[in-house]
């Protein structure tokens, strides 16, 4: 009984964490071009996360919950988006964080990684999102090259895109908080978005390529 009623909590608590995202406008809807080129009618921005401490709160709440289980030494943030993202889950729980540098300094100790770490340690890689996973790749390298081992990458978001079938081809699992059909049933259940925009978002996820020919 008592194992039931923490499950209820935690969808409870996921779905208020899903309605928060579409209410600051981290999730969006409307006709978006993504970094690929292709159109979208769904964007998610976490960036805005930075503005609104309760929002960043629980979602390093819900990220470190889904951490739980999992076995490293310290967690990563990936530049940008991710930096609050995995402070705020270092917050969580008093775990010691690290972060990649997307540039390295010419000066001073040029770390690639910046944070206290030592090579053979297992690292977490956190990030905000995942699309097609081709990004992780570059946020894991300076990592591996410093000495961490990396295993398992956690997001908030899988926007189910083929990022998670990327990373398993490099022996890496992806955990997500969210998949973004799972974020869409939410919201339409809760009526924060119309029946149209609903099946079309649906209709999108299904088969993006086809979808777009018809944008």
């Amino acid at each position: 009984m008592q194992g039931a009623k923490c499950l209820d909590e935690h969808r409870n608590e996921m779905e208020e964490l899903a309605l928060k995202l579409h209410e600051i406008g981290a999730v969006k809807f409307g006709l978006f071009t993504l970094k690929s080129g292709m159109k979208s009618p769904i964007y998610v921005d976490l960036r805005v996360l930075v503005s609104f401490p309760e929002a960043l709160k629980m979602t390093g709440r819900q990220l470190a919950e889904k951490a739980a289980d999992l076995k490293f030494d310290c967690i990563a943030g990936i530049p940008f988006a991710a930096i609050s993202i995995a402070t705020a889950v270092s917050l969580e729980k008093g775990w010691r964080m690290v972060f990649p540098r997307k540039d390295v300094k010419e000066y001073g100790t040029k770390a690639l990684v910046e944070g206290k770490f030592s090579p053979g340690e297992t690292v977490l890689v956190i990030d905000d999102l995942i699309t097609t996973g081709a990004s992780k790749f570059e946020a894991i390298a300076p990592l591996e090259k410093s000495g961490l081992k990396v295993n398992d990458i956690l997001v908030l978001i899988d926007r189910e895109q083929g990022g998670k079938e990327e990373l398993a081809k490099s022996g890496l699992k992806l955990h997500a908080v969210f998949t973004i059909t799972g974020i869409l049933e939410i919201l339409h259940r809760k009526r924060k978005i119309e029946d149209a925009l609903y099946e079309n978002a649906k209709r999108y996820f299904a088969n993006p390529e086809k979808w777009q020919a018809g944008a």
